[in-house]
């Protein structure tokens, strides 16, 4: 194998773990501090992929402006979906079966509307790449990739140096003392629902961009945006982003030098080491 071929594939493998770190950044937030795990995220995922697609293709808008449409409007989604799960007492394990069953639900919706065909967006955005010596950059996946870092990045220093984040911390380690000194609770976990659905948002925007769109695909992005979360640690952001890096480019060289069909198994084989040889990490 080339040198060329190999810097390639780790490009690309960048590229892939970054959106790995976009898709779970929201995922971890509201595991860890709303102690829900969330498989609708990926439902409001592919619902906002599909919202842009049809506001940036049939609607004609720039992409940019489908964004700052849709980002809003999940951030409402994720903060009403708190709502009626607190409404209800659903527990983190309960969470996992209701959720799931929107992810269900938003399926079906997707498919009415859109029907289960196969939709891509077809934009001049960024398209083309960068070509730097022997090796290409698409634009597209640039923009993707700093986008996540970024993210992770702001949402790392928001929970670290913020009082929001503090407030946040305080509360997932004793609730009680926490509201004794004031702290909204409730008020701070439709907060954190509400980001998680905005990222949600954004992650499927980029989603629209870059892929080609099918209802079923949703449940193909479960396993390695969860193994990234946990691999990650959940509540940390840039854990998530160093995972989903590490996942990238693994799957990547794996694809490089053996055959694509062993790519799905990197992600897992990495959660089982870690599982086995540093339990205190998840």
């Amino acid at each position: 194998m080339s040198a060329t071929l190999l810097g390639q594939s780790i490009l690309s493998g960048i590229f892939s773990g970054s959106l790995y770190a976009l898709l779970g950044l929201g995922l971890t937030l509201s595991w860890r501090y709303l102690k829900i795990i969330n498989l609708a995220h990926f439902a409001f995922i592919f619902l906002s992929a599909y919202l842009t697609y049809q506001l940036a293709g049939p609607g004609g808008l720039s992409p940019w402006l489908a964004i700052f449409i849709v980002v809003p409007l999940f951030f409402v989604l994720g903060l009403a979906q708190q709502a009626v799960l607190d409404r209800f007492k659903v527990d983190e394990f309960a969470s996992i079966i209701v959720t799931f069953g929107m992810t269900i639900l938003a399926e079906v919706f997707i498919q009415w509307i859109w029907s289960a065909d196969f939709v891509r967006l077809e934009t001049h955005f960024l398209r083309g790449s960068y070509e730097v010596g022997a090796f290409f950059l698409p634009k597209q996946e640039m923009l993707m990739a700093g986008a996540a870092f970024g993210l992770c990045a702001a949402t790392a220093a928001f929970m670290r140096f913020t009082w929001l984040g503090k407030a946040l911390r305080a509360n997932l380690d004793n609730p009680q003392i926490a509201a004794s000194f004031g702290v909204p609770s409730r008020k701070l976990s439709l907060m954190i629902a509400g980001v998680a659905g905005a990222l949600a948002g954004i992650g499927g925007a980029f989603m629209a961009l870059l892929f080609t769109l099918a209802p079923a695909q949703i449940y193909t992005w479960f396993g390695v945006v969860l193994a990234a979360v946990l691999l990650g640690g959940l509540g940390s952001a840039m854990g998530v982003f160093a995972a989903g890096l590490l996942i990238g480019v693994g799957e990547a060289v794996t694809m490089a030098v053996t055959a694509p069909a062993w790519a799905p198994v990197v992600p897992f084989t990495m959660l089982i080491l870690i599982l086995v040889l540093w339990p205190e990490r998840l």
